[in-house]
């Protein structure tokens, strides 16, 4: 007899880590031009913390977070083309309402979702689709990043930044990352030209005159010494989305550009994130694999700072 029942990382009130507990819930099902993705891998990612914490954009408990995806369909609904039964597939959900992955099994749009890479595991899809959208969104569709542009990326080593630094070099850019000492070896490895120790160096220094700049911090002072960094014309991409007229203010005023995002579910996106993937060209670094119901570990350690490149989920 098939269940209708999953196993699913739900909270019933805001908080810390200790609040995410298994829960068991009725299987979605898919709407018209959606899939049932039988969930093999689930990123976690900085904002699954934040939305635990402070529910920025989910209203109130209980809910079930996550956003990356990587699996299995199980049933396309009425309209799909794309994919049928038994596809291995990845991809992220609408961002933000779209969420909840963090469960053996979730719905979502047909076209938030690609064919996964061939030649990897489901840990190292599930690491990549909300991360590496919102890097190639930043470098790819917002700046256009060309071969011989000076790149500094912020927090390089992070979830964002370390698909950043690969995806700024596959088109030809000298990249200038800020990083702890201890994560410098791990992004020369990703191809970084430059390394800045945050602690030891003011970056708006070292880094020298740059044509953009990826904000994956967000505070005014790291906003306001990045435009210092920029040229004539430079652009900041900050991926904190408050306090945008004032950023684009203070930008104005020196000479550059500076503009928020926040990243959206795209199949066209997922699709070259794919194909860069099988080139060789990008590849998730993995600090920690956890079974779903250690997701409360994975949300501690994710939230010390410390970890180089994704946490994942796995069903198991």
């Amino acid at each position: 007899m098939t269940t209708t029942t999953m196993r699913a990382i739900s909270q019933d009130v805001l908080g810390g880590p200790e609040v995410l507990k298994e829960v068991e819930r009725e299987r979605p099902a898919p709407g018209p031009g959606e899939l049932l993705v039988r969930v093999h891998a689930a990123g976690v990612n900085p904002t699954d913390w934040k939305h635990r914490a402070h529910s920025f954009y989910l209203g109130e408990p209980p809910f079930v977070l996550g956003w990356d995806v990587s699996g299995v369909v199980e049933e396309a609904a009425d309209g799909v083309t794309l994919f049928a039964p038994g596809d291995e597939v990845f991809g992220m959900l609408p961002y933000p309402h779209g969420v909840g992955s963090h469960a053996e099994y979730v719905t979502g749009p047909a076209r938030a979702f690609a064919r996964k890479p061939a030649g990897v595991d489901h840990v190292q899809a599930g690491a990549l689709p909300l991360a590496a959208l919102t890097a190639w969104q930043a470098l790819v569709d917002t700046a256009d990043v060309t071969a011989g542009q000076r790149v500094l990326i912020h927090a390089a080593a992070g979830g964002v930044g370390h698909l950043a630094v690969q995806m700024a070099k596959a088109r030809g850019a000298y990249v200038i990352g800020t990083a702890r000492a201890d994560k410098h070896a791990f992004l020369r490895g990703l191809g970084a030209d430059e390394l800045i120790d945050y602690r030891e160096a003011d970056f708006a220094e070292a880094a020298g005159e740059v044509d953009l700049v990826l904000d994956t911090i967000g505070t005014d002072d790291y906003r306001e010494r990045s435009l210092r960094t920029l040229r004539p014309g430079g652009l900041l991409v900050s991926l904190l989305p408050v306090g945008g007229a004032e950023l684009t203010a203070r930008a104005e005023r020196l000479g550059v550009r500076a503009t928020l995002l926040l990243v959206e579910a795209d199949h066209a996106g997922m699709n070259a994130i794919a194909g860069l993937v099988e080139a060789g060209s990008l590849r998730a670094a993995v600090a920690g694999t956890f079974p779903l119901a250690d997701a409360a570990r994975a949300h501690e350690l994710g939230e010390t700072g410390r970890t180089a490149g994704k946490l994942v989920l796995t069903m198991g």
